[in-house]
């Protein structure tokens, strides 16, 4: 028995199967820039990210010389009652990279989730309205203001209602929506005829706080709303008083090829949430906002013990200095177009590749049946498998999406190593040779 499978044995009577979405049976032990070891010493590059969070790569040098040096001098003051030198350092930097005119103010949280819960109590405490709306398909997160927002998967919802009250969830604009023949526009109009329903119905404008959606979504499928949608949501937040409110923890942080999401529309947010990616990883996130929204609540109506850690608040100054300094978000959009290129030259190919998502260095690549044009599970689950077996790491999203979101740091000769793997693999579940691996069912979202 190898290392994986014995750490692995000994882990599961005491973890929760609630905890992880299961993919592969390894244990990691280490990273470098875009590759990840596991505890057998196998190498593989990672195509994932760490869920999109080490956009800066694993073990960066200055990040890692960021956290070590400040371990040294002070590990934990809460900002709960004190600054601490990088926390009041990082405040007025990341506040002003958000794209949001006129002053602006943040506070600090220990994850995406309680970010986007931010979202919830800033929104509701400004406007002094009670109801929020978001999207399906969207993640935001695990805690329960976060989950009721969120609508990716049953296991969600399921056994814990019930929900937060207040939420109201509208169809977002996803390609498989789109109608046999039906233009950008008529689609646009459908899908913002959707939208509107509950407020002519049910839902008074009045009543609502925010509108919260994740420009593209993330573990929806890496999917970009139509810019006339998003153009269309906008106006009518602003012509109702309601707060238009992004999600930036997943495709922030230059993932896209610009510093937020929200960029490639050219809207401004009102409020937005930041973690993964903000320090590398380190458990630490924020919700950024117009100033007057953000004084709208009182201590300690947004705080946490261990929020804006001095750890952590030193990893996200080194982030941001890498991201600066070595140039990823040009590089982002520069290899995204790369990775375009490759996987539009694979459908031609292979017609079990359908719909192609690239968007920076961030993609979602839809498997089909050549057959039908519909959704084609097992095969994605045979194709990331092989991937896996070949030494890179790959995942699946709404069952037959390829999560293609490698560290902005991968290098040419990785990159296009990942290509090579991506190839075989196809090849190999074009020429029959690949089945399903024995936890298949267990796979995925």
């Amino acid at each position: 028995m190898g290392d994986n499978e014995r750490l692995l044995a000994n882990e599961a009577p005491a973890f929760s199967r609630a905890a992880r979405v299961k993919y592969y049976n390894i244990v990691i032990r280490s990273g470098k820039g875009a590759v990840v070891t596991d505890v057998d010493g196998n190498d593989y590059i990672g195509l994932l990210a760490s869920a999109s969070s080490t956009n800066t790569g694993h073990a960066h040098p200055h990040v890692v010389k960021a956290i070590q040096d400040q371990a040294a001098r002070l590990i934990q003051y809460t900002a709960a009652y004190f600054a601490t030198e990088n926390e009041a350092k990082l405040a007025p930097r990341l506040a002003a990279l958000a794209p949001i005119s006129g002053p602006k103010a943040l506070a600090w949280g220990n994850s995406g989730s309680d970010a986007n819960d931010a979202i919830i109590k800033f929104s509701r405490a400004y406007t002094g309205r009670p109801n929020i709306v978001s999207f399906t398909g969207a993640y935001h997160g695990s805690t329960y203001g976060s989950q009721t927002l969120s609508a990716v998967s049953l296991n969600m919802s399921r056994k814990i209602g019930p929900m937060l009250p207040g939420v109201v969830k509208v169809p977002f604009p996803d390609p498989w929506k789109r109608l046999k023949g039906e233009t950008d526009d008529a689609f646009v109009d459908r899908m913002f005829a959707a939208f509107k329903l509950p407020f002519e119905t049910y839902l008074p404008a009045e009543e609502t706080a925010a509108i919260l959606i994740e420009p593209i979504q993330g573990d929806g499928g890496i999917v970009k709303a139509p810019q006339k949608f998003m153009e269309k949501i906008y106006k009518f937040a602003h012509d109702n008083g309601i707060l238009f409110a992004v999600d930036e923890v997943n495709q922030g942080m230059g993932r896209t090829g610009k510093w937020w999401s929200i960029e490639n529309f050219g809207l401004e947010p009102d409020l937005m949430s930041v973690g993964k990616s903000l320090a590398s990883g380190m458990p630490l996130s924020a919700v950024i906002g117009r100033q007057e929204i953000m004084d709208s609540l009182g201590a300690p109506g947004h705080l946490f013990t261990t929020a804006g850690n001095p750890i952590t608040t030193a990893a996200a100054m080194a982030t941001i200095d890498v991201i600066e300094d070595e140039h990823l978000i040009e590089r982002s959009a520069k290899l995204g177009k790369r990775a375009e290129k490759f996987f539009r030259d694979e459908r031609e190919k292979f017609p079990f590749i359908g719909d192609i998502r690239m968007y920076g260095l961030n993609g979602g690549i839809d498997i089909i049946d050549p057959e039908t044009g519909k959704p084609d599970a097992d095969a994605t689950t045979k194709i990331i498998y092989r991937v896996f077996e070949l030494g890179a790491i790959i995942i699946s999203l709404k069952t037959n999406v390829l999560r293609f979101q490698p560290p902005l740091v991968i290098t040419d000769e990785q990159l296009e190593k990942a290509f090579a793997i991506l190839n075989q693999a196809f090849t190999d579940l074009a020429a029959g040779k690949l089945s399903l691996p024995d936890n298949a069912a267990e796979m995925g979202w």
